[in-house]
């Protein structure tokens, strides 16, 4: 449920661009400065609009640099990074660590258990330093793979779930923003929750894998009625963090959350057409 909060490059403006490239690339230097190259393997764009919330809204002092990456080899490029940056690295690895644990638990994958016996040093310094968020975190995962094995199909739990963890990572500090911060990203946790499910729906149903939605589809709900859910959902989102005083940035937010999100419905949805057309 991860990977689905990005940009829509497209419509960007290359000055915005730029902007977004370089807050991504200060959260993967701090990843790597922090946590080492496989905290590094971790990265995701998700922690970057986590980054421009929180820059935006307290207004931190930013420190600029140039590197090269294995990414980017032969040439320079410019990164930001402050002290949001760390937070935005802690909780990317954090997640990671959490997620590859629950993985190892339900599945008994042997790559999940190797990566995240490497990064539980990295995760227990984190909780000690973030106790609320990683308490948060591990609950709402336990609580996620309850439910999975419970086969309960009720979406709305899911999704309250996962907004939950999404509530807690977004409340930075306890202070005057925290509901703020709490109420619209426990919104995005939710829409991405369904979103996820809806994109994964034809494939669970095909290999009789759990997906909350399952009972919806077989009692004959359209792929209408399932992007209606979560225009809703995206909309309640939206209206949370349009009552945030943010500036600096805005337009990149706004990018993501009105477009970008959809990026990977539209492409399941583009894909789903072409095959059926090719069927007739």
């Amino acid at each position: 449920m991860f990977g689905y909060i990005i940009a829509n490059s497209e419509s960007l403006s290359e000055e915005d661009k730029q902007r977004y490239k370089a807050v991504y690339c200060g959260l993967c230097s701090a990843l790597k400065a922090r946590h080492g190259q496989f905290g590094r393997m971790t990265l995701n764009y998700d922690m970057t609009f986590l980054i421009l919330v929180l820059n935006s809204l307290y207004e931190p002092e930013m420190s600029k640099g140039e590197e090269r990456c294995i990414v980017h080899p032969c040439s320079k490029h410019c990164y930001v990074s402050n002290d949001i940056t760390e937070y935005a690295s802690d909780m990317n690895v954090a997640l990671a660590y959490l997620n590859q644990l629950d993985n190892w638990h339900d599945d008994k994958n042997i790559l999940s258990f190797i990566y995240a016996r490497i990064l539980r040093k990295k995760y227990e310094k984190i909780s000690k330093k973030y106790p609320r968020q990683c308490q948060a975190m591990g609950r709402c995962i336990a609580k996620l793979s309850e439910l999975e094995k419970s086969g309960l199909q009720n979406p709305d739990v899911g999704s309250r779930i996962f907004g939950e963890l999404m509530g807690e990572i977004f409340a930075f500090r306890e202070d005057r923003w925290t509901d703020s911060l709490w109420a619209m990203a426990s919104c995005l946790g939710e829409f991405i929750y369904i979103l996820d499910a809806v994109i994964d729906l034809p494939r669970d149903m095909k290999k009789h894998r759990y997906n909350p939605l399952t009972s919806l589809k077989k009692a004959g709900r359209s792929d209408g009625y399932f992007k209606d859910i979560l225009t809703m959902l995206i909309g309640n989102c939206t209206m949370d963090f349009e009552k945030l005083p943010l500036v600096e940035d805005v337009s990149i937010m706004r990018n993501i959350l009105y477009s970008g999100v959809w990026t990977k419905y539209e492409l399941e949805q583009a894909k789903r057409a072409r095959r059926k057309g090719e069927k007739r």
